[in-house]
């Protein structure tokens, strides 16, 4: 499908700033990487500032990324008859494709954002918190946890925490630490997890 004007600006002012840095990236260069005549004021047809390129980027992530998660959740449920196991490195696999899929806008979260700390703000409240609310609810959840008196917040933020910085880690360095492939972590992540219903290691 053949994107918008406003969509083909802020995929590429994204992009943009990932490679250079919000502050080296000038509304010209936006404006011919989107196919508009640079300097001729196309942006601002769209879009008061460069600043306001970079919020719609992040509110469009917040409004993608919460559809996708319920879709996640609801897709799981379907498979509730599979070991416990099979559902977390399922949990693993998708984290780690979302850190892909949103890999330049994470870029900028790390390098550039905390220059706008109202978007700090909207990216916390908006769909950090809550997503690991529903890690939370969707592990306190599985059968196999019934009765377990955990502090499900903090241990979706170790879980999810760690899929987040092998992710990072890999970006930042162009290979994972220890060249632990992608396979290696998510069977791992998933025999830890395991811990929390007492299955041992040779049980996975």
């Amino acid at each position: 499908m053949q994107r918008s004007t406003r969509e083909r600006i802020v995929a590429e002012a994204l992009r943009l700033f990932a490679e250079r840095g919000y502050a080296a990236t000038s509304v010209a260069e936006i404006e011919a990487a989107s196919g508009l005549s640079p300097g001729a004021g196309g942006l601002y047809r769209h879009f008061r500032s460069k600043e306001e390129v970079l919020a719609a980027a992040v509110r469009e992530h917040i409004t993608r990324t919460s559809k996708q998660i319920t879709a996640t959740f609801q897709q799981a449920a379907g498979f509730q008859d599979r070991p416990l196991v099979d559902r977390l490195r399922l949990a693993a696999t998708v984290g780690l494709g979302k850190m892909r899929e949103e890999a330049d806008l994470i870029r900028v979260l790390f390098r550039d954002l905390d220059k706008f700390p109202n978007l700090i703000a909207e990216m916390r409240e908006g769909i950090v918190n809550p997503l690991y609310d529903v890690i939370a609810k969707w592990l306190a959840g599985q059968p196999e946890m019934a009765g377990i008196d955990e502090d499900w917040d903090a241990i979706s933020l170790a879980l999810g925490g760690a899929i987040v910085n092998y992710w990072l880690a890999n970006d930042a360095l162009y290979e994972p630490p220890k060249r632990i492939d992608e396979e290696r972590f998510i069977n791992s992540w998933a025999r830890l997890a395991m811990g929390l219903v007492g299955e041992t290691a040779e049980a996975v």
